[in-house]
């Protein structure tokens, strides 16, 4: 999944009585600048949101988005992405895209906010967007939300075309859309899965640089502390949810997910055990805490010790935390978190599990 496509819906639900265009790249062959699924969002005055690559393919979209406007008719553009080296403006790539331009997304309003509800109630579904050629490279474009737990049943109405899709990729669809043509009739099939979950343990100076920058990074931030004159959205406006409680019984309370990421960053030795204590046995994808390499080994050996912790367990912890860029601040401490977030959740990605 494109993890920014959940923000860019948002974008599109919020303006579409403004006349709004959805452009989506269904299809691509070769080298392109951008990937089936990259979406973008076109009003008269140009490109609102996203991107389906940059350069001369946007600009040829943009194109087809405002002539969609005027005359209201949806479209299937293919863009070929070959020029002359000495053509500055061209394009070299080689490749070609195969792009839908919808002028009329407003008519799917409902579905949309059935693929939002899901994502926010953290419930994976599939937008499935289904396609009929007209004439020329105008198309019908019609769109419905399946929940993921739903998939199997195949008695739920869908085009044959949507379900041979989820048959044919649904193995593949974490990675990547599938796309399915037969004979003038196509399906675009998107899985929208929550975002990963960043639990922030800690709303001081660190947390809130790190809340900042998971939320430009595609993470769902969560934020706890027991003051509620840190942990409020007029401190962290980037959380998703904040929790005011014991940090200790606030993180036990969190229903596991292999998909967390828990960065523990209190204000003291004492508040980061608590938290750490009642993270680092769950299937998370990441357990990270501050701390200098002497705190560090002398809670490592008091969580040996105390049983709290086996040592394949604490070996997983990412302690100190941060990708070791020498960093000093605040912020600069924020940067290595994240990097080392980012980093985590591609390897991740490569290996199927994110």
């Amino acid at each position: 999944m494109n993890y920014s496509f959940p923000k860019l819906l948002e974008t599109l639900v919020a303006g579409l009585e403004k006349g709004l265009v959805l452009a989506t790249i269904v299809e691509t062959e070769g080298s392109t600048p951008q990937v089936a699924g990259a979406s973008a969002i076109f009003s008269e005055a140009g490109l609102v949101a996203g991107t389906v690559g940059g350069g001369l393919l946007e600009a040829r979209v943009e194109a087809a988005a405002k002539d969609a406007l005027h005359d209201g008719k949806a479209r299937l553009v293919s863009i070929r992405l070959d020029a002359d080296p000495s053509d500055m403006e061209g394009a070299i790539c080689g490749g070609a895209a195969k792009v839908l331009v919808d002028p009329g997304a407003g008519r799917d309003r409902d579905v949309f906010e059935k693929a939002l509800g899901g994502f926010h109630k953290r419930r994976p579904g599939y937008l499935i967007t289904e396609i009929k050629r007209a004439a020329g490279d105008f198309v019908e474009v019609g769109r419905r939300w399946l929940l993921a737990d739903e998939a199997a049943n195949k008695d739920k109405g869908l085009d044959v075309l949507a379900a041979v899709a989820i048959d044919d990729f649904e193995a593949d669809l974490r990675h990547r859309p599938g796309f399915e043509w037969s004979e003038g009739r196509g399906a675009f099939i998107e899985l929208i899965e929550p975002l990963p979950r960043l639990i922030i343990a800690g709303a001081g100076h660190v947390g809130r640089a790190v809340a900042r920058l998971g939320s430009l990074l595609d993470f769902s931030v969560g934020v706890i502390d027991d003051r509620a004159e840190f942990a409020n959205k007029e401190n962290i406006p980037e959380a998703d949810e904040i929790v005011v409680g014991e940090i200790g019984e606030s993180v036990a309370r969190i229903e596991d997910s292999p998909g967390d990421y828990f960065v523990i960053v209190t204000r003291g030795h004492r508040k980061d055990a608590e938290a750490l204590r009642a993270a680092i046995a769950r299937p998370a994808a990441y357990v990270g805490m501050i701390g200098s390499r002497t705190k560090i080994e002398t809670m490592g050996f008091e969580f040996l010790k105390n049983g709290w912790a086996t040592a394949e367990q604490w070996a997983k912890v990412h302690a100190p935390i941060g990708l070791e860029i020498g960093s000093k601040t605040v912020e600069e401490i924020a940067v290595s978190i994240a990097a080392e977030l980012v980093l985590v959740r591609s390897r991740r990605k490569a290996e199927g599990l994110a």
